[in-house]
């Protein structure tokens, strides 16, 4: 069985597919496989996807039945997935050649439940814009409650030590997974070094600040239950960091 299973939702982006799965057959760690479960895309990137499956095992397409969105299609692949660690990576997404290798690393010498790292933000021509995007050392549940510093594309889970993984169908459903991790008494562990690249995209959530404060205005009222004044204290810390990204690029 492979030690990392990565997973990958995929809709309407067969133009960037393929480059991102090239980026996970470019690692210099090789134990993996990739879970690439498509959410009914319309145009060809199911046929990519299974084109390079048939050149290479470790690629696989899981098939969503109905449009579910990227929770669901997420849950489908980690439902399938065989690995003890669990690695994000969204379809437009790109890893550095050693992301692998160095977080499984760290994430051994921790013993992370959770681990993230840092990296660097991209336009549709893959220009790298702005600067490093560093993270915390450590994060525990109510530091990250305030601070949504692990981004998807660069987070890894050992499920022998996390438990349980499942995704809510929420907006920022990987911030709730997140969430549920560290809720259970496990500590978030942040490698600063830069191994991923975030594509920025008109349709990128983090291009609709909106839709962004409102997913974490319910998760904190809907899915972790907080009263109304610890809501509103973590969503002034929230907001504020927020704005502050949001000025650096």
């Amino acid at each position: 069985m492979p030690l990392v299973s990565i997973i990958t939702p995929s809709w309407n982006v067969e133009g960037l597919i393929e480059e991102t799965i090239r980026s996970v057959q470019s690692q210099t760690f090789t134990d993996w496989e990739l879970l690439i479960a498509d959410d009914c895309s319309t145009d060809k990137t199911p046929q990519i996807i299974a084109g390079i499956g048939e050149r290479d095992p470790r690629v696989k397409l899981i098939r969503q039945a109905k449009n579910g969105g990227p929770a669901l299609a997420r849950q489908a692949a980690i439902d399938q997935a065989k690995g003890r660690y669990l690695a994000f990576l969204d379809s437009d997404d790109l890893w550095l050649p050693e992301k692998l290798e160095r977080q499984l690393a760290f994430a051994k010498a921790k013993q992370a439940a959770l681990s993230y790292t840092a990296f660097r933000r991209i336009n549709d021509t893959n220009t790298v814009t702005g600067r490093l995007i560093e993270v915390p050392a450590s994060l525990a549940y109510g530091q990250l409650l305030k601070n949504t510093a692990i981004a998807t594309l660069t987070a890894m889970v050992d499920r022998e030590i996390a438990g349980p993984v499942a995704m809510k169908n929420e907006g920022y459903d990987d911030f709730c997974l997140w969430l549920s991790i560290l809720k259970r008494g496990h500590t978030a562990h942040g490698l600063n070094e830069d191994l991923a690249r975030y594509r920025v995209r008109g349709s990128s959530v983090s291009s609709r600040p909106l839709r962004s404060a409102k997913w974490v205005w319910q998760i904190y009222r809907n899915v972790e239950q907080l009263s109304l004044p610890r809501s509103a204290w973590c969503f002034a810390h929230w907001g504020a960091r927020a704005w502050l990204k949001r000025r650096e690029f």
